[in-house]
Parts: structure tokens; sequence; C-alpha cells
């Protein structure tokens, strides 16, 4: 409600709730952590075309990358018995959720809207608790991504992106020897998964991601594979400038747009802060899936928890109706830099990377090499997720040996299953 207080009397908010309570169209509070330029611009969006439809919206942002601070909101506000009307939340932590019987279904909205037949049947899959839909994605994101500044590149003689983490590694000496900062990178544990994951899936393939970073298996984590995994990362922590720790991740994408750093490993939404700035793909900034091949997917999406009264309740079922209506999910991701949810929207007014991006989707799918990201909560519970984020924090910030990583990094995850 911060946002509207000073605009508002306490009689005028009190009305305003009274009329969002009486309109059919209903009333929602939304806990998100859509908070700099590119993401708050979709957010936006949303919050337009539900108050579109006559609704009220109260606004509860929550920075911090990754969501690691909304979530500690959200279970204080869960056991206070303040549930948010609807949260930005993904992956294993709906089922978490779910389990405890904090969350209410949109199944009328899914059947009667056909969701089965319009999404990805493995994001369908982590949508639904018992056979119903508790959660509507709002898109899907590509992690493996590589950003770049053609002029940095072209300065430093470099003249393709690379495809392999030898490319990558060679490039990047080149862009120290011309006095540019190889990678823009931001020091929080998230962003250090984020590279992590990206160069497990380069050195080892879908089929080790998925042994190690999903199914947890002892002998993926403390293999020769997952040690030339660590060794790529200690590679890349050399081409990092000194201000990287603690950096916000939209802060390292700026450094890429005004050429003081050649190359960005991040998710998607990094495109949302280029196009935001209104940069142009392929002439102010390039884009690369990073070195190997396969997909990881990351996809935001809204639960529905249990609260009370009419007017929010409402609110859900049309919440979750216009999430995953074609328009809105076309309008979202122009602004976010994802793609759409739903397989049959139209992407002619999407750039080339998404484009690019939706193609490795179904070829991924094809192929099996389609990986949820353990760094962005798609894939491991928060327990298990919160131990790889120490330990390669811990590894990225010291002199600690790629072997002993490997090993303490098995340990931490049989302690925390």
């Amino acid at each position: 409600m911060k946002k509207y207080v000073g605009l508002l009397s306490a009689a005028g908010i009190a009305g305003l709730v009274s009329v969002g309570s009486a309109h059919a169209e209903g009333q929602v509070e939304v806990l998100h952590w859509w908070t700099s330029g590119g993401e708050a611009k979709a957010v936006g969006e949303l919050k337009s075309a539900f108050e579109a439809e006559g609704g009220v919206w109260i606004d509860s942002p929550i920075a911090g990358g990754g969501g690691d601070a909304a979530m500690t909101a959200l279970r204080a506000r869960v056991v206070a018995g303040n549930p948010p009307t609807a949260v930005q939340l993904k992956g294993p932590g709906i089922q978490e959720w779910a389990d405890q019987g904090a969350l209410n279904d949109v199944q009328d909205v899914a059947s009667a809207e056909n969701w089965d037949a319009v999404l990805p049947p493995v994001l369908a899959a982590i949508m639904k608790y018992d056979g119903k839909y508790v959660a509507a994605p709002v898109n899907i994101h590509r992690v493996d991504w590589l950003w770049g500044n053609p002029q940095a590149l072209k300065t430093a003689g470099i003249e393709a992106m690379p495809t392999t983490w030898d490319e990558f590694n060679a490039a990047a000496d080149k862009l120290l020897a011309a006095g540019i900062i190889p990678l823009a990178h931001g020091g929080q544990p998230w962003q250090d998964a984020t590279l992590f994951e990206d160069v497990v899936l380069g050195v080892g393939g879908a089929d080790f991601y998925r042994k190690a970073l999903v199914e947890l298996d002892q002998a993926a984590l403390t293999s020769d594979t997952m040690v030339k995994s660590f060794d790529q990362l200690r590679k890349l922590r050399g081409y990092l400038d000194p201000n990287f720790s603690g950096r916000d991740w939209n802060l390292a994408t700026a450094m890429v747009m005004r050429g003081e750093a050649a190359f960005q490993i991040m998710g998607d939404w990094a495109k949302g802060e280029f196009l935001a700035a209104g940069k142009v793909p392929g002439t102010d900034f390039l884009c690369a899936p990073t070195p190997g091949d396969g997909y990881v997917l990351n996809s935001d999406s809204f639960t529905f928890f249990k609260v009370k009264g009419d007017e929010n309740l409402k609110g859900q079922q049309v919440l979750a109706r216009l999430i995953m209506s074609p328009g809105f999910q076309e309008t979202f991701n122009l602004a976010k830099g994802s793609i759409p949810a739903r397989t049959d929207v139209l992407l002619d007014k999407f750039d080339d990377c998404a484009k690019r991006s939706h193609e490795d989707l179904l070829a991924a799918i094809k192929d099996n090499t389609l990986v949820p990201s353990m760094a962005h909560e798609m894939a491991i519970p928060r327990s298990v997720r919160g131990e790889f984020l120490d330990l390669v924090t811990q590894f990225f910030n010291s002199d600690m040996s790629s072997e002993e990583a490997a090993t303490k990094l098995a340990d931490a995850v049989l302690r925390a299953q």
C-alpha cells in the first residue's frame, strides 16, 4: 500500500479499496522482485492490463536480483497470517508452498482456456500441483546467454562471438591486452552460480548437467568433469575488474552498454536492459549462447496464495487469465527480454535474439538438451541450492583448488538432502 501513501488520504485509500472490493474484476497485492529498468517496465505492463479491466493493483516490490530478499519477506508475511494475493515464484518453490497448503489453484481458468495445449509439457508440470494449476507462467528465459559489445570486440581484434570456452579465454586475453575488461560481472552468490551452471553445461553437456545439478549424483559432483568446470570458473574470475564485488547485475549490463566491458554472461533479462536503453540488437549489442550445446531454462511465474475476501479471489482469477492471454504474453516479453511461455504466440515483433532463443528451445526439447536452471530455482529445493551458492561463491573468492571445491560441494549437497 506504500505506493498510495502521500497521494490519498486514509479515507481516500479506504474508498479506493472499497471500490475495488465491489468491482467485478477484483483486487490484487502482487509481491515481486522486478525493480530494474527492463523488469520494472515489464511488470508495469501487467499492472496496466489489470487496471484496464477495472481492478485495483497494489504493488509490493522487493529489490534484490534472484528473489532471495522477496522470499524472506514472503515467509514473514505467511507466518504472520497476511500473505499477498499473488507472488512471483518458480520451480520447486511452487511445489513446496503447495505442499504446505498455502496456495489456491486457478484450474477453472486453465481449463476454460486450455493451458495444457499451449504450454511446453515440462513447464506445465512445474506450474501444477496434484494435477491442478497453482501458478501461471509469464515467460521463458534462457539463462545461458553471452552478451557482447561489438565495438569493444572490434577494438581487440575479435571477429566473432566465441563458441567454445577455449575461444572465450583467447578472446578475453586479447581484451585484457587492449585494456578492456573482458567480463562484466556482479559478485553476488546468485550471479556466481549463474556463471557456474553455464560453465557446467558447456564443459560437461546436458546429460552431465542433469546428473550433477538436477539429480545431485555424487559421482558427477566429484568427477573430473566437475573439476574442469571449476577450472574454467577460475579462469573467468581472472577476467573481471577489481570492483565486481556486490555489483547488481544490471550495473554489469550497463558496463557492456558503455563499452567498459566486452562481455556479460547473464540470462536474457539483460536484453531487457539493453532494449529499455534504446539499444539495437546486432548493432549496439550482440547475443550468442554461452559455449556448449543445450538450453538452460528459467521461467517467471505467479502463484496465488490462500487469501480471504471475494475481491481478492476474483483478482486471482483475473490475473491468471491476463498473464496467459496471448496479447499480454507478447507485450510483456517484448519488454522483459524473454520469450512467451505460450508456444502459439507469433514472434513477428520480436528481435533476432528472441527468435534464436525460440528456435534453440524447440531444438533443445527435440534433442533432450533442455535443462532447468539450478541458480534460478528451477531445478532443486532452495535448501540444496543454497549449498551450491555458498560453495561456488566461496571458491570464486578464494584460492580453493578445483579438486577441493568438487569434494566440498558433493559433501554439502549430501548434508542438505
